[in-house]
């Protein structure tokens, strides 16, 4: 690809990422574009439904789909092992004859570079997908960018197994800067001056020890990683190369915990916000 000057970084979050959903939704609607689109977790997909250009398909699935057993509940857990079912997620809501499909063909068609972030199992590295990698009815790199670890088996590509890109590479600012980039919005899905804490993901990672150690060890260093690049992108910020958009409360949302008022609550700040993007990409 060309070299990029202006890319977005959506960081995911599970339900929060409804925020960036808001976001997206706005740049369609004013017509705000960038050269790179960054995904992890959520925020591949919502990135994705900006590279196709499909305004209001990310607010249907946060509010609606999301509430269907299918989608995700203790029942899929229970019987596969994955809270989240991110074959029917991307695949039977996604595909071509699904629900409501990704426009591929415009998503292919668009200028726009785009990057998928997951976390290699077995090695703890972050793994950055190319948008040559997504493909009709292909839609693994989401995937295995959005498998939580505990609450998802690892999605396998290629016979490598992933986790969801957060715990490799959760704000990749500075690998954005590195092909590039001299403009780059971040958006989070936590409060900005949230410190995330060590002893949350204690419990989770003791149980993924057992059958993925070097994830495990990636898991009990998310957070110091989390905040180390938060305050990368804050240095940022002050500069002018960044800017950081992130709510004012989680609106009682979590990773796996949704609520119709929180995710609305959530996906109006975000397409808020979102009117600051315009000017800051054009300074």
């Amino acid at each position: 690809m060309s070299t990029p000057r202006t890319a977005i970084i959506d960081v995911g979050g599970g339900f929060r990422a409804i925020y960036g959903a808001g976001v997206t939704d706005r740049l369609l609607e004013d017509h705000v574009t960038v050269d790179l689109a960054i995904g992890i977790s959520a925020g591949s997909a919502n990135l994705a439904c900006y590279l196709s250009q499909q305004k209001g398909r990310l607010y249907k699935f946060y509010t609606e789909y999301a509430f269907r057993p299918e989608y995700a509940s203790t029942r899929n857990y229970v019987t596969s092992h994955n809270f989240v079912d991110l074959d029917y997620v991307y695949g039977t809501l996604s595909n071509h004859d699904g629900e409501y499909p990704l426009d591929y063909a415009a998503a292919a068609a668009n200028p726009m570079d785009f990057e998928v972030i997951a976390a290699n199992a077995l090695t703890g590295e972050p793994m950055y997908f190319p948008k040559s990698r997504l493909r009709q009815d292909d839609y693994d790199i989401c995937k295995a960018s959005s498998a939580v670890p505990v609450a998802c088996e690892p999605y396998v590509i290629d016979d490598i197994p992933y986790f969801d890109g957060g715990i490799a590479d959760p704000i990749p600012v500075e690998h954005a800067l590195d092909l590039g980039c001299e403009r780059v919005v971040v958006i989070l899905t936590r409060p900005k001056d949230t410190v995330r804490d060590a002893a949350k993901d204690a419990a989770p990672a003791r149980i993924l020890e057992r059958t993925w150690p070097v994830a495990a060890q990636k898991l009990r260093e998310r957070a110091a990683l989390y905040n180390a690049e938060v305050a990368v992108a804050k240095h940022l910020e002050r500069e002018g190369r960044v800017l950081i958009l992130a709510p004012d409360s989680l609106f009682g949302l979590s990773t796996l915990h949704k609520s119709y008022e929180g995710l609305n609550r959530m996906y109006r700040q975000g397409y808020a916000d979102a009117a600051r993007i315009a000017e800051f990409l054009q300074s």
